[in-house]
């Protein structure tokens, strides 16, 4: 069977390119289908199964990274392994330089034919290589998260590069956070040791406390690079928890993880990208 992709780019214009560009390269993969948003795009991956994902990091709504979080956690391992995942970026030459220098796949926009060639031929090797492979049932776990590993590594890599320049410097740990009280105007201040999660919900993010809930407008993104990584832990795309106030971890029928947190009774779900956390599940 050829091999099969998703194109989600949010300019049709350049979807056809890329599409274009592809069936020059790589005349033997079929493009299932072209989305064109973060949405779209998860609903379509997981309704075909491609072996091979070319997501635009920026799109309206949830972009390239949320989606791939997201598919990372839907997908159906029982029905078709997680396919190759590439990122198609307008950033410039020195954010490229910092995906090849992380062995990140990704096209530049507008597509470079040489630079497309590069990257079919490390597809076709994985493709290869998978089909080689065929775990068996023993070993299917151990695949699966060797997969999950360079997941995180391409999504860790496509955040930490998203400017153009390179990074500012890194600013001291959060003391206290400025946030509102839910359904109110009053503006608390509260000590960062007394939160115990945070959860990104549409506009805001909660902020959670043993016993109240505030909002704060940070995106979910800024906000960790303003928390200290060794005490709050992201166990999902849009979940972060401070380890301490991890009680128990429970793993359900369906084989997914939740935390129970001191001082809360709601489960705090884990995604399948932050499993390997709690290894001894």
């Amino acid at each position: 069977m050829n091999p099969t992709a998703l194109i989600a780019e949010d300019e049709p214009l350049l979807a056809q390119a890329l599409k274009a560009e592809l069936a020059a390269a790589w005349p033997e993969l079929t493009v299932l289908a072209t989305a064109g948003d973060g949405r779209s795009a998860v609903r379509e991956a997981l309704r075909l199964l491609p072996q091979v994902l070319f997501f635009d990091i920026r799109m309206p709504g949830l972009d390239g990274l949320g989606a791939a979080a997201e598919l990372a956690d839907r997908w159906p391992v029982d029905e078709a392994p997680m396919p190759q995942l590439v990122f198609v970026t307008a950033y410039d030459e020195y954010a490229a330089r910092a995906f090849e220098t992380q062995a990140i796949d990704y096209v530049l926009k507008p597509v470079q034919p040489e630079r497309l060639r590069k990257t079919v031929l490390r597809l076709q090797q994985a493709l290869a290589a998978q089909q080689q492979a065929k775990p068996a049932p023993a070993t299917a776990d151990e695949a699966l998260e060797r997969t999950l590993a360079q997941w995180r590594q391409v999504l860790a890599a496509a955040a930490g590069n998203g400017a153009s320049a390179p990074p500012a410097t890194s600013t001291a740990p959060l003391k206290m956070i400025a946030a509102s009280e839910a359904g109110g105007s009053i503006v608390r201040m509260v000590p960062i040791g007394e939160v115990l999660y945070f959860e990104a919900a549409d506009k805001y993010i909660r902020v959670l406390t043993a016993v109240h809930e505030y909002l704060i407008r940070t995106p979910l993104k800024q906000l960790l690079a303003q928390l200290d990584p060794e005490i709050f832990w992201q166990v999902h795309r849009a979940v972060v928890v401070r380890s301490s106030a991890i009680e128990a971890v429970h793993r359900d029928e369906a084989g997914k993880l939740h935390l129970d947190l001191r001082g809360r009774t709601e489960k705090i779900p884990v995604s399948r990208l932050y499993g390997h956390l709690f290894r001894a599940m």
